[in-house]
């Protein structure tokens, strides 16, 4: 049998973990002094409060080597195989640790780590296609080759409400030229190449600037795979997330139209009213 583990950034909701049978591997969030695993003892709104309270970034961290050994380790006793992802490797030690943990259970010929070269539910489309394949009873080494065939095709970005939190965590290149209108401008960042960037700047009502975002990206979601495709967001007015969701509805091309939403890491650097549209492009 072969197990799926994700660190927590993939930002998969409850109900699908447990329907694609994944295993989920927390980060850390760090409020101060205090530490918490991502998606077990902190939420985001609590993040949200003490990040306000103290106008500075909580800082957050890969699961430890330890941690993940503890997570593989079962796995590999009960003798079944892993295939691990991580967030971008350009912005975590997630995929270095996830790799010295199965050396150090000698079990490098049972366990495949990928680097998602993503985040959230960029890499949520990456576990659940490779969930399907497992369960369908591909091999582990062709699941790996059929996802690093998809990963350059993952479409991964969203609109930002407020620039503070992105700014003050310096997480995002190019965002120090938008800062002088900082209240002003609602950015799209992408995720290219592992990393985070601007590529485009909206002005206006916030329920306004995410549909002119969704419908920018009409052609490309018209050509894109059509399984699913993610609305996540990292907390937000419920009728503009509806208004998303009419709008992909519409199109009437996805089989399956799901909402999640953005865990403690995530959500502590892109901040409260984040939304994005993620998909797998057709090839």
């Amino acid at each position: 049998m072969i197990r799926i583990v994700s660190d927590s950034t993939c930002d998969l909701t409850p109900e699908l973990v447990k329907r694609y049978n994944i295993i989920v591997l927390p980060l850390h969030v760090l409020l101060g002094d205090e530490e918490h695993r991502d998606g077990v003892d902190i939420t985001p709104d609590e993040i949200y409060r003490w990040s306000d309270e103290h106008k500075t970034t909580p800082k957050t961290s890969a699961p430890s080597v330890e941690d993940a050994i503890d997570v593989f380790r079962p796995v590999i006793e009960d003798g079944d195989e892993i295939i691990a992802f991580s967030i971008s490797s350009g912005m975590s030690a997630s995929y270095e640790y996830m790799q010295i943990a199965a050396k150090e259970l000698k079990a490098v010929e049972k366990i495949s780590v990928i680097d998602s070269a993503n985040l959230s539910t960029g890499i949520g489309h990456l576990v659940v296609e490779a969930a399907v394949k497992a369960s369908g009873g591909m091999e582990r080494d062709n699941i790996v080759k059929y996802i690093e065939s998809l990963r350059g095709l993952v479409r991964a970005s969203f609109v930002v409400d407020t620039l503070k939190y992105l700014y003050r965590g310096g997480r995002c290149s190019g965002l120090s030229a938008l800062a002088g209108g900082a209240l002003r401008i609602h950015p799209k960042i992408e995720v290219r190449d592992g990393a985070m960037l601007p590529t485009r700047k909206y002005r206006g009502k916030y329920s306004a600037v995410v549909l002119d975002y969704a419908r920018d990206m009409e052609p490309e979601l018209l050509r894109a795979k059509s399984d699913r495709v993610f609305i996540t967001h990292s907390g937000i007015d419920p009728a503009i997330v509806e208004s998303v969701r009419d709008y992909l509805v519409g199109l009437g091309h996805f089989e399956e139209i799901l909402e999640t939403r953005a865990g403690g890491v995530i959500s502590s650097h892109c901040g409260y009213g984040t939304l994005g549209v993620l998909f797998i492009a057709g090839e």
